[in-house]
Parts: C-alpha cells; structure tokens; sequence
C-alpha cells in the first residue's frame, strides 16, 4: 500500500486514463460539463490535480491566451501532462505540491479547477479558505469531486452503484476494484454537498450551486464576491 495518495497515483500515471474510465462512470460528461460551467473568460487559471491533463488539455483550449498553472502531488502525472500540452507547455506553470502546502498570491488567480482530486484533502475549510484569498474579485473556483451523500441512505445507495459499475464486464477486475477500495479507506475523505456549501459559505464564496451530481460524483461552483 503506497503511503500517499500521491505515491498511489505517481505508480499507476500510465495506466491512469483507461482505469479512470473504467472506474468512473460517465467520466467524459463529467469532465465536459466542469468546462460548461466555467467562465466565458479567465487570464489566469490554476488546475488543482491536474493529473494527466484531461482537464487541463480543455482548459488550455478554452483559454488559450491564458496564464495555465498545473498542481500535482506525484511528478509522474504532471510529466505526462507537460508532454500531452505539446507546445503550450512553455506558457505552462507545472508546480509539484500537496494542496495543503500550495501558496498562491493574494487576487492572483481569475478561476480555479480541480476534477477527482478535493477528496485527498481533510481541512477543506482551510483549503477553500486559501483559494478565496487567492482569487480575485469576481474569480470562480469550480470543481468535480467525489461526494459523501448527504444521508447513510443515500451514501450506501451511491457506493454501490458505484461498485457495480467498476464490476460490469469490461471495467475493472477485482484486484482493481479492490486496490481503489484499499487506497479510499487509506486516502480518501469524502463531504457532502451540503458541507461543500457550507464550508465554502464560511470562506466567503457566494453563488453556490451542485450543477450536476451523478452517483458519488458532483460539480459545485463558486465566486468571490466581486
């Protein structure tokens, strides 16, 4: 068992875009309504977990002019994004770090995202506190993100669904299956939506919203107040 969520994720960057699909149900919507929701424009965006630059690949072409940062805790991944920019990587930032230990200047940053990744994180409250320093008037942090269900009820419901969809033919085998039930006992720390409002509320974010929620998985949206 890796020690780390980014030990766990560094070991597996070459497989990680066939297990991500076949582990996440409707993935590819995902990714494509975070993009929905975004802002028309944005000159400076900083993509927490970019992982191996899915979203950051949407995120460069909506924004082409600009100012991209990656984040991620395992080098390996932010190694095969770098590659997959191609030639937008030279007006990339690729920044190796724990969320926890990521400094960002104050009103620097227009919108923040992050796909899969917030759940690694325990003091969400102090992480949504950051970003709000972070962004400027007006600015967006707008992520997708495993969710706890807002009842035992409806969590067990989610959880399950989920694990049938990872043993359906062709998705994961159960030495997969098993791994990512092993790493989210050891690494993963789910809230709800509602404690995702609420804790974002604190933190000063206004215009809240759950824009789409499939299973275990969500998209919540927030803004500085201008």
């Amino acid at each position: 068992m890796e020690r780390t969520a980014s030990e766990y994720f560094g070991n597996r960057a070459r497989e990680y875009d066939s297990l991500i699909r076949r582990c996440v149900p409707r993935y590819d919507e995902m990714l494509e309504r975070l993009v929905l929701y975004l802002p028309a424009e944005a000159a400076s965006v900083v993509d927490l977990g970019t992982g191996t630059g899915n979203c950051a690949l949407l995120l460069a072409e909506r924004y082409a002019g600009a100012g991209l940062t990656c984040v991620d805790a395992a080098q390996e991944m932010l190694d095969v994004t770098r590659a997959r920019l191609g030639a937008r990587a030279a007006r990339t930032e690729f920044r190796c770090a724990r969320f926890e230990d990521l400094r960002l200047p104050p009103r620097s940053v227009q919108l923040v995202t992050s796909c899969i990744s917030l759940h690694h994180v325990v003091d969400k409250a102090a992480l949504y506190a950051a970003l709000f320093d972070a962004l400027e008037p007006g600015g967006w942090l707008v992520f997708a993100d495993q969710m706890a269900g807002a009842t035992e009820h409806a969590h067990g419901v989610n959880w399950s669904a989920w694990q049938d969809f990872c043993r359906a033919e062709g998705n994961c085998s159960a030495e997969e299956l098993q791994s990512l039930l092993d790493h989210a006992r050891a690494h993963d720390h789910y809230t709800s939506v509602p404690e995702h409002l609420a804790l974002l509320a604190a933190a000063g974010f206004e215009e809240l919203d759950c824009v789409w929620r499939n299973w275990i998985w969500g998209i919540v949206s927030a803004r500085r107040p201008r």
